[in-house]
């Protein structure tokens, strides 16, 4: 009898099976590399994670977001009436009236704010009919500029909370230029623009700098930088050698002379001015910036992950600074835009008007894309222009406003919230 083994098998089995037996194994050499590849692979924390899904979020939930802050908006309107509280005193002996005052209020309310920011069919004349939409676009050209700059950190990975101290540098800088120099206007208003976002972006660029060289975090320094900034603009301001007007003991400075003033867009009798035509070649300049540019390539990247870019041989800490220095001038347009265009009787401390804070909602809103931002940059000044209609026509605080925009911060912050009010379904699903 002869013993059976390996060796002798038949040569046909054994050719057979080796290859088969080959292929397993390089497909488990290959299955454990990858695993180990993935392993080593450094992932973002959660924090950044967080910040990627707030700012870069589902457009419907943006939308819904305004939708429920305009129904609890709503609600306060109801509150704040005299005669919804009169009508609910006697609520079940008839309950049609409450229903009744109910109704005038809420509709009364966004009534007189769609004629304060879109069109006044009561107005007498044709100008008087379509000015609310010019003054709603004259508002939001400084949101757009300033949300743009906002937006485009948000796409780094980054949160620049500085926009007031940016407007205020850039602000202050123009209107420098513009009161010190007698120059003619196609030099004069070009260099105030230029001087205005140069100044802001190097104040923006000295956040970018110590987040690229000592990773201190940009948030608290652009807090810091918003006071530092404002009580430099305040001294400049104190001051007859820098911008105090001459003959003035008032911390503002002389008007805006023509030659730097940006022009009427549609003539004296409406307040829209070139700004918003700034805005919107600064929103087209983002775009291509972020969709057709390498610079906006590393953004996305180092937005999406730092430690892969770093990897993939990407400069993150350029493109931090890089990216703070580009939001510096954007925002310090919006303060270029207040000084030159809607506020041309002096620059004040007050510059900003809010905007520069108004401006992180706008970018949020827009989903930190240029057009998003655009269009959510005539919502908010919609919302300016209406708010004061709404108050001088109807009685309702002008507040009611400002909730509803904070509001809208709170919706778009917790999308699940706003996707478990509506029963929408979850990435999961």
């Amino acid at each position: 009898m002869s013993e059976k083994g390996p060796e002798n098998e038949p040569a046909e089995k054994i050719e057979a099976t080796e290859p088969d037996e080959a292929a397993e194994s390089i497909e488990t050499t290959e299955a454990v590399k990858a695993s180990s590849d993935a392993d080593q692979a450094p992932e973002a924390s959660r924090w950044h994670v967080a910040l990627r899904e707030i700012t870069t979020g589902n457009a419907l939930v943006a939308v819904l977001s305004v939708l429920l802050a305009m129904f609890f908006g709503s609600l306060m309107i109801l509150f704040t009436d005299e005669d919804v509280r009169y009508g609910l005193s006697y609520f079940f002996a008839r309950p049609s009236d409450t229903f009744f005052y109910a109704w005038e209020a809420i509709s009364g309310a966004y009534v007189s704010l769609w004629r304060g920011s879109v069109y006044n069919d009561l107005g007498g004349t044709f100008v008087q009919q379509i000015k609310p939409i010019t003054e709603t676009l004259k508002f939001a050209a400084p949101l757009t500029l300033a949300g743009l700059g906002i937006g485009l950190t948000f796409r780094a990975g980054l949160f620049n909370i500085g926009g007031r101290g940016q407007m205020l540098l850039g602000g202050a800088a123009a209107a420098f230029v513009a009161v010190k120099l007698d120059l003619p206007m196609i030099v004069h208003l070009p260099l105030a623009i230029l001087v205005g976002a140069l100044a802001a972006a190097l104040w923006g660029g000295i956040a970018g700098i110590l987040k690229a060289l000592t990773g201190a975090h940009e948030v608290i320094v652009t807090i810091m930088l918003n006071y530092v900034g404002y009580y430099l603009v305040f001294y400049a301001l104190t001051r007859k050698s820098l911008l105090q007007a001459p003959g003035s003991g008032n911390p503002k400075s002389a008007p805006m002379p023509e030659s730097a003033v940006l022009p009427d867009l549609l003539g004296p009798q409406f307040n829209l001015h070139a700004g918003f035509l700034l805005a919107v070649l600064a929103t087209i300049l983002v775009w291509w910036i972020l969709n057709r540019s390498s610079l906006g390539y590393r953004f996305r990247a180092v937005g999406e992950n730092p430690s892969a870019a770093r990897a993939a041989g990407i400069n993150v800490g350029v493109a931090y600074f890089s990216a703070f220095l580009i939001s510096g001038a954007l925002v310090g347009l919006a303060g270029v835009n207040q000084v030159l265009g809607s506020v041309t009787d002096g620059a004040t401390s007050g510059l900003d008007a809010g905007i520069g804070f108004d401006a992180i909602t706008v970018a949020l809103l827009g989903r930190s894309r240029p057009f998003g931002i655009l269009a959510a940059g005539i919502l908010f000044g919609a919302f300016k222009s209406g708010g004061f209609f709404m108050q001088a026509s109807e009685g309702i605080p002008v507040d009611i406003v400002l909730v509803i925009q904070s509001l809208i911060v709170l919706f778009l912050a917790a999308p699940p919230l706003v996707k478990a009010i509506f029963r929408l379904p979850t990435k999961e699903a």
